[in-house]
């Protein structure tokens, strides 16, 4: 079995891929509306129940991957994401895990393939800096400082409509940063959705902003412990830094309950303690401002 995963895996690693992200994403788009035949996979000598197991050895054992599987009957929809790679570094004083996910099953090939791409060398970059750190510490004589980066994903969302896989990397010296990336397909035409397809023009900019200021100023009331940086508010850091718009490519995911999940980085509007930021906006206050309510309900 594990001869058969490797040369899949080389298999998968050798298929041709554009350079450009943006290029496969539109293309993808019109490939989406056009008539599709499903391609499915078949393993020559092997039976389905070996098949499966096969790529069940490279499957994250996460609970969301473990709860989609127990939840979803058939063959064709059990794999939604594998590890493809893991990237590690396991010393004293450094320590790193990087898992490089791989969306699988998916009809639009190249779309797939150019999203696993871009994983993959994301998390490689990671790695090389990572290791690159190392040296100059050690270069420098610093060989008790410590340092880690600890990268993986997680499936936010995974209905019959929407698919969103959120990847986050934290990095660690002395003290801690956490950055998230997400990405949200339609599963239906196969297509990567970004956050200002979703709307009819650029008022929902300003729409969302003053909702989630709302939303800041009423958890602070109600919670000593939570303060946000508000533009205009009294803060301590400079009024540039302070939150007043978010941007039109705001980091976003859309729930199994359809709404619409803004989300900040850790430290973006507010102190680290409170880590990355999601705010759920009540769909009747963008209602008007969608292009249908094909995934916001």
């Amino acid at each position: 079995m594990t001869d058969i995963l490797d040369n899949l895996r080389k298999e998968y690693q050798a298929v041709p891929i554009p350079e450009e992200l943006d290029l496969i994403v539109n293309r993808s788009i019109k490939q989406a509306l056009q008539t599709r035949r499903v391609k499915r996979l078949k393993v020559k000598g092997l039976t389905v129940a070996a098949a499966i197991l096969v790529f069940l050895i490279a499957i994250n054992a996460s609970t969301t991957v473990a709860n989609a599987f127990a939840a979803i009957p058939g063959v064709d929809r059990i794999i939604k994401v594998l590890t493809l790679k893991e990237f590690k570094v396991a010393d004293p004083n450094y320590d790193a895990s990087i898992k490089v996910p791989a969306i699988t099953n998916m009809e639009n090939k190249e779309l797939q393939l150019g999203l696993n791409k871009k994983y993959l060398a994301e998390n490689k970059a990671l790695y090389d800096q990572f290791q690159a750190e190392i040296e100059e510490l050690k270069k420098q004589g610093l060989n008790e400082a410590h340092i880690g980066v600890d990268a993986g994903y997680e499936v936010k969302t995974d209905n019959d409509t929407i698919f969103s896989i959120s990847r986050y990397v934290t990095q660690i010296a002395a003290s801690s940063s956490m950055e998230m990336q997400f990405d949200t397909i339609d599963k239906k035409n196969q297509i990567l959705i970004s956050l200002p397809m979703l709307f009819k023009d650029d008022q929902y900019v300003q729409v969302i902003s003053e909702n989630i200021i709302s939303q800041m100023k009423e958890q602070m009331k109600g919670d000593e412990g939570k303060i946000y940086w508000i533009a205009g508010e009294a803060n301590d850091i400079p009024m540039e830094e302070a939150f007043s718009t978010i941007k039109k490519d705001q980091s976003f995911y859309i729930n199994n309950d359809g709404k619409l999940v803004i989300v900040f980085n850790k430290y973006e509007v507010a102190p680290g303690y409170m880590g990355p930021i999601e705010f759920i906006i009540p769909t009747y206050r963008i209602a008007g401002d969608l292009v249908s309510h094909n995934y916001i309900k």
